[in-house]
């Protein structure tokens, strides 16, 4: 049985090594592994998880790198395979701190992870795993949206079934396609995740505390809002908790919010009080604000503790610097 398992979105990460330069006049690049769901197992791997993800890749180089990555991070892969005739999708960024990393996705026409057919799935793992986390992008087409609520009847509504709302506009044909997708799904998870962006184009509403609620009321026991530089907002039918961010010089923000998602996962299955996981969680974001990596920069568990115990109990006021 794994701790956690997550579904969806696979790829290799192309960052520039020259931060704020235009991607066309950008000469030297790192390679990484990438997709949001990805990086949350590799993040709870860091913290002694047992961690493995379902998804497809194409049967290429990238594919040989993607399982070889995985492996080096702890991650199981025995449910990644090849997709024939598609290759592994690769994602290119612009780096201009503290907020603007514009992303271009080689996902087209299709994505081997959206590949995935409910017939392949092997739901008696999705039903025992400590976590299963899937995202709101492994619900822009078929059939992997149907392989993603296959499973979600396989789990039957245990905890935690996380939905991480993960918009990304370019999937999509309009917000109204999301939102729809996130209220068929919304009453069969346990946990749902997102920015106040996200949060907005599942529930309509931006103010945090509303959304939070909308959330809820839609299923979820428990509904965490991000709010980048003035911290993180969660509510459950008992309490809402807020806490502060944490300041640190941003390098690239992307995998801030996967490195949250894996110290969430930790919490949950530890039954932490949600204060101490909401802090935890927002030091580990904090931490991969501040590198240039995603999966690579993931943190391990005394390192996350040391950094969420320096947040002050009272939040403190946005700026620009801080994730």
């Amino acid at each position: 049985m794994l701790d956690v398992l997550t579904i969806g979105r696979v790829g290799v990460d192309i960052y520039p090594l020259q931060v704020a330069t235009p991607l066309a006049e950008v000469e030297t690049f790192g390679k990484f592994l990438g997709g949001s769901p990805t990086n949350v197992a590799v993040a709870a791997s860091q913290y002694g998880l047992r961690a493995g993800v379902i998804t497809r890749t194409g049967a290429d180089a990238f594919a040989e790198y993607v399982h070889r990555a995985l492996r080096d991070f702890g991650v199981d892969d025995s449910q990644v395979r090849p997709v024939p005739g598609l290759p592994t999708p690769v994602t290119f960024c612009e780096i201009y701190p503290p907020d603007h990393f514009p992303l271009w996705f080689y996902r087209t026409p299709t994505a081997p992870d959206l590949q995935i057919h409910p017939e392949e799935l092997d739901l008696a793992a999705i039903e025992a795993a400590g976590v299963f986390w899937l995202t709101g992008t492994g619900l822009c087409q078929r059939p992997s949206r149907d392989a993603h609520t296959t499973a979600l009847a396989a789990r039957g509504g245990r905890a935690h079934t996380v939905l991480d709302l993960d918009y990304r506009p370019m999937f999509w044909s309009d917000p109204a396609a999301a939102t729809a997708a996130y209220a068929e799904v919304l009453p069969r998870v346990t946990v749902a995740v997102g920015n106040l962006d996200e949060a907005e184009v599942a529930v309509g509403v931006r103010d945090p505390e509303r959304a939070a609620r909308l959330l809820l009321d839609r299923g979820p026991r428990l509904a965490v809002v991000k709010l980048g530089p003035d911290g993180v907002l969660a509510s459950t039918g008992e309490e809402t908790v807020r806490v502060p961010p944490v300041p640190v010089e941003v390098v690239n923000g992307l995998g801030a919010g996967d490195a949250f998602g894996g110290a969430l996962c930790l919490g949950l299955l530890r039954d932490w009080p949600l204060e101490r996981t909401l802090r935890f969680a927002n030091a580990a974001g904090a931490i991969v604000a501040s590198r240039l990596s995603c999966s690579a920069a993931m943190p391990d568990e005394a390192e996350t503790s040391a950094l969420a115990a320096t947040i002050q109990p009272e939040p403190a006021p946005a700026t620009g610097g801080e994730w």
